[in-house]
């Protein structure tokens, strides 16, 4: 379905065709009139689908025929600060000719930031894009004004339960008028969700697409290894890949990040490494790096597997294999977009064999074990219940163990496409 035929506002509609984008995706094209008409929504569709824009097109629709622009409309909750910048983005191009004005409200800035947050949270924005701790520490002050919020957005929402936000939704929610309307948008749907929808929605129309799937686009494949073999694996793989100008490598520690990095460039590949460790400007100069394609490599901990905009990633490594399932999709959503092709590369060594086993249970697919490259010690052996015999009767590296005990022992640690 074409965005011209949703009856969006003229100027929406063409922002849009400035940007590009003539068709709707499936989420969109389902989620948009449910909005326009008021209804409360839960929505579920996989990373890359366009749910952002989804709830921010239909949003800006209405906002286009209010007058007052005087009061906070709209108030968009996110996980991340990277997210509620990526949003705050997305929201000025579509809104580039509406007269509507949105501000991020996230942690890690300095006074003036702050300062102009507080501006905005008083004299009136029209969408507030926050992050609940954040956004806490401004109601807590007192001088927030929530009165006039007619729409409520919650995006991420597992995420934001995963990461022990529950109270601090159900806290913001006691600030903000009765009478709204409610959107919820989740990659998954766990039990967990569907328990919070029903203290915020109010008979919610339903929308659950594509759930917990890669695209169709994404290449998928898995290398058996041992720890000690894994970043030497990464740079010769990248050796066959010279017209690759976006890799993104995802590591389960910070820690980690920065061994990887200096891994690659030992290797000869120059690459940067990002985490919560640094400062929020410095994150954000190496993200603007990384999408201008300045920087080809980029090592990250999960805090990029979601809600980052980066377009046209040819290539995302598992360094490591996500704790959880659903973090995996996510993972691998970084690529194929916008109808793209793509390519995951997930290591998996012995301990972490039960835990892809439930990934490829949970994507309904079995995905392609290729053999180390020539040069390398075989890596253990596929075995989907956790344990394995090594190739060749070794194991970690070509090392003969010890004793059982030690075999496979590794360092485990507790259409508009593009935007999401």
């Amino acid at each position: 379905m074409k965005f011209s035929a949703l009856n969006l506002h003229p100027s929406i509609l063409e922002a849009i065709s400035y940007m590009g984008f003539e068709e709707a995706t499936p989420i969109q094209e389902q989620a948009i009139p449910k909005i326009v008409g008021g209804e409360d929504l839960l929505a579920c569709a996989q990373t890359g689908t366009g749910k952002t824009a989804a709830f921010l097109l239909p949003v800006l629709h209405i906002l286009s025929e209010k007058a007052d622009h005087r009061h906070i409309k709209v108030l968009i909750i996110v996980p991340t600060r990277e997210l509620a910048i990526q949003i705050d983005q997305q929201i000025q191009g579509f809104a580039y000719f509406v007269p509507v004005e949105s501000i991020p409200i996230y942690g890690g800035g300095d006074g003036s930031e702050w300062n102009q947050q507080k501006v905005a949270l008083t004299k009136g924005a029209d969408i507030i894009v926050a992050t609940p701790g954040k956004l806490i520490s401004h109601l807590n002050l007192g001088y927030v004004k929530f009165d006039n919020v007619e729409h409520l957005i919650l995006d991420e929402a597992d995420r934001m339960l995963d990461m022990g936000f529950y109270d601090d939704i159900q806290k913001i929610i006691s600030f903000l008028p009765k009478k709204r309307q409610n959107l919820m948008f989740s990659a998954t749907m766990p039990p967990k969700i569907k328990k919070l929808a029903k203290t915020i929605l109010d008979k919610p129309a339903e929308i659950s697409l594509s759930l917990s799937k890669p695209a169709e686009g994404v290449l998928q494949a898995a290398y058996l290894v041992h720890n000690i073999q894994k970043s030497r694996l990464i740079v010769e793989l990248l050796k066959d890949k010279p017209d690759y100008n976006s890799i993104l490598i995802f590591s389960s520690t910070k820690k980690k990040v920065s061994e990887i990095v200096r891994a690659l460039k030992e290797g000869g590949n120059e690459s940067e490494g990002i985490s919560s460790d640094l400062e929020q400007n410095e994150r954000e100069e190496v993200l603007r790096r990384f999408k201008s394609k300045k920087t080809r490599i980029l090592v990250a901990t999960d805090v990029l597997s979601r809600g980052i905009d980066i377009k046209d990633i040819n290539l995302i490594i598992n360094f490591d294999v996500p704790n959880d399932a659903e973090d995996y999709v996510h993972r691998v959503g970084r690529t194929a977009r916008a109808a793209t092709t793509g390519v995951a590369i997930t290591l998996i060594n012995t301990d972490d064999m039960y835990k892809f086993a439930r990934i490829e249970k949970l994507i309904e697919r079995e995905v392609m074990k290729i053999p180390l490259p020539q040069g390398f010690e075989p890596g253990p052996e596929w075995d989907p219940k956790g344990g394995s015999k090594s190739r060749g009767g070794r194991s970690r590296g070509g090392r003969k163990p010890r004793n059982q005990g030690n075999r496979g022992r590794s360092d485990r640690k507790k259409s508009y496409r593009g935007k999401r």
